[in-house]
């Protein structure tokens, strides 16, 4: 059976384009036909060929790592698009989202953060500044009052909604990347509740979530006493909640 059939058999729909990008990254026949086997038995595509596309950068990704998603290039425009110096990626995963928007703002400085270990040490292969533990603590002091620019990717599916998600990410992706909570906005509120500790004045926190969610979400960060806008783009079917700190608002 040829890579083709045996990819459109075990259900990858563009199971052509995957042959040529698994061909093409093995080194031979035999790690070839491992990597077909990983791909057939359910892996992400982009855990097999260690590395996925996203902004047009070449991103690391290891086993067991969240996958970047297409959707979060808006996120990424959205950061890019509001400009800064300092700029965080908290639950930053491989750092996709860091090393996307340091492209696009050339001179800033980028930390990121993750409470995942192996997303960490993968983060460390596509970026300088990563550190791992839970959300701000894993942050070094200094940058408390002088962040530019806060954007968060976090997990955000309803507790109830996981077993909903394909195969490839409850199987493969770790649950921690996934899982927001019962309303899949616990990260969220966490997150909005010390934004305003660690912005610069001016400073702007993005959070990605789903187009549902974005309402409760922005009520959030406006009771963290941020202004608070909800951004959409249909194509990439990508939503961003915006806050924006200012120091002489906040009691």
């Amino acid at each position: 059976m040829s890579i083709v059939s045996r990819l459109r058999a075990a259900g990858c729909v563009f199971a052509e384009e995957e042959a040529e990008l698994l061909v093409s990254a093995a080194t031979g026949p035999d790690e070839l036909d491992a990597m077909v086997e990983r791909r057939v038995a359910g892996f992400p595509l982009e855990q097999v060929l260690g590395w996925a596309e996203f902004c047009g950068l070449r991103i690391t990704v290891e086993p067991g790592v969240f996958v970047p998603r297409r959707r979060s290039e808006f996120l990424v425009a959205q950061a890019v698009s509001r400009g800064g110096s300092t700029i965080v990626d908290l639950c930053c995963g491989t750092g996709a989202i860091g090393l996307a928007i340091s492209k696009g703002l050339p001179g800033s400085r980028v930390y990121a953060a993750d409470i995942d270990p192996a997303a960490v040490r993968c983060a460390r292969r596509n970026l300088t500044h990563v550190y791992e533990g839970d959300l701000f603590e894993a942050l070094p002091g200094e940058l408390r009052g002088n962040v530019d620019l806060l954007v968060v990717s976090p997990p955000y599916v309803p507790t109830e909604a996981i077993a909903l998600l394909p195969a490839e990410a409850r199987e493969h992706e770790p649950r921690s990347a996934l899982d927001g909570g019962a309303d899949g906005l616990d990260l969220v509120r966490r997150v909005a509740a010390e934004a305003g500790t660690w912005l610069s004045d001016g400073g702007g926190l993005l959070v990605e979530m789903s187009e549902r969610q974005a309402g409760e979400a922005a009520g959030l960060v406006r009771a963290a006493g941020l202004a608070a806008e909800v951004r959409l783009d249909e194509e990439l079917g990508a939503t961003v909640v915006t806050g924006t700190y200012h120091a002489t608002h906040v009691e």
